[in-house]
């Protein structure tokens, strides 16, 4: 079975991590955190001077509700350069963070029961909001092709009922980064069965190595009058806390998220708005350099480290700064007497034994797998992993 579908929110296991770090702290262990989907870095001195001149100048009114035209100007000539097109400030919507951008994309394009295919693993908000959307989220599984979907499978899963293709590379939780073929393959299917396509760029500063990240709508400019990229500044510019980012697309769809988000944040954070233009204006992309050579060295750490796994493949982590697991050789399906073992299991036993804490994959629609992030300090990210590689081996 190539896709299934869903009308439910998945359920964490809050109760068992409770007492999975009461367990590791009565044993005395530090818990290193390998959960945030956040760079531990300090602030882009452009963005901590934007915000202080806004505030120094009484910045204090509403903005247009999509945003300061200035910056949505300036957003439109950075997506010009990134994707090798032009761009107008109508057509861009800054947003509260790159989920305020899908949701706004989900409530504008969907009527309840459309269909939209979303590659699995994924990130949770996906389905979640198609789902509040009330749509339908159906998950094409991409493990066998190194978590990038086939292009027949997505087609395999293309109905009546269909509206878009959610598309998300580099990919959370995966770090899968989506070649040029596959994206052009998509975009034809998209075009020819008439289809949206929702194209999550949020990772895209973060490629590693021999990979490359492809803005859909430069290698498929016909998709272009289907296609909402969605980006912030969470990531790329390490800025999870200030709820910043932005959605591109056509100018009627534009339209439709303005009157949308005029009922819902009415506008985004204008300090953060006006800390974002300086940055835009003057920054450069030295910080952004830096950033990417801050996580370029702890993923070769942690590779380094993983690298011990006996049991377990080594992660490829293409792109992002994750690291994400294949536990399936670890796990035992149930026995006559019920017992088995789970993603969550290990992810428990991870956290009291060893003091580490990580997402389990059935979050993400895969109950094997495991994700692990790279983006805190790097003294503490060789030992939370070096912690793990003992555990896993041992598993039993």
């Amino acid at each position: 079975m190539l896709a299934h579908r869903t009308n439910l929110f998945g359920t964490s296991g809050t109760a068992a991590a409770r007492a999975a770090a009461k367990a590791a702290a009565d044993a005395g262990k530090e818990i290193i955190d390998l959960t945030a989907g956040e760079i531990w870095s300090e602030l882009a001195p452009t963005i901590r001077d934007g915000a202080i001149d806004a505030i120094n100048k009484g910045v204090n009114r509403y903005t247009d509700t999509v945003g300061m035209v200035e910056l949505r100007e300036a957003l439109a000539r950075k997506i010009s350069l990134d994707t090798g097109q032009i761009w107008k400030a109508e057509e861009v919507a800054v947003t509260s963070g790159a989920k305020q951008a899908l949701f706004n994309a989900a409530m504008v394009l969907l009527n309840p029961g459309d269909e939209v295919i979303i590659p699995a693993p994924y990130w949770t908000t996906f389905p979640a909001q198609v789902l509040i959307a009330g749509g339908t989220p159906v998950f094409i599984d991409t493990k066998s092709n190194g978590y990038v979907p086939r292009p027949e499978h997505i087609k395999d899963a293309v109905t009546e009922r269909t509206r878009a293709i959610v598309i998300n590379t580099p990919s959370n939780p995966a770090g899968a980064v989506y070649d040029v073929e596959t994206l052009m393959a998509i975009a034809q299917l998209a075009v020819s069965h008439n289809l949206w396509i929702i194209f999550d760029e949020c990772y895209g500063g973060f490629v590693h190595e021999d990979h490359t990240h492809h803005p859909i709508v430069s290698v498929a400019p016909e998709i272009r009058a289907r296609a909402l990229i969605v980006n912030s500044f969470s990531k790329s510019l390490a800025l999870t806390g200030w709820r910043i980012g932005y959605l591109a697309g056509p100018k009627e769809v534009i339209n439709a998220v303005k009157a949308l988000q005029s009922h819902t944040t009415s506008n985004p954070n204008v300090i953060a708005q006006h800390a974002v233009l300086a940055h835009l204006q003057r920054g450069g992309s030295e910080y952004e350099g830096k950033l990417r050579s801050r996580l370029t060295s702890a993923r070769r750490v942690g590779l380094d480290v993983l690298a011990s796994l006996t049991r377990v493949p080594v992660a490829r982590a293409q792109g992002g700064f994750y690291f994400y697991l294949d536990l399936s050789h670890l796990l035992r399906p149930g026995s006559e007497d019920g017992a088995s073992t789970t993603a969550d299991d290990i992810v428990t036993g991870l956290l009291a034994e060893a003091g580490v804490a990580a997402v389990s994959g059935t979050a993400f629609g895969d109950p094997a797998g495991l994700r692990l992030s790279y983006g805190i300090p790097p003294e503490k990210l060789a030992t939370g992993l070096a912690r793990l590689v003992e555990l896993l081996n041992a598993w039993k």
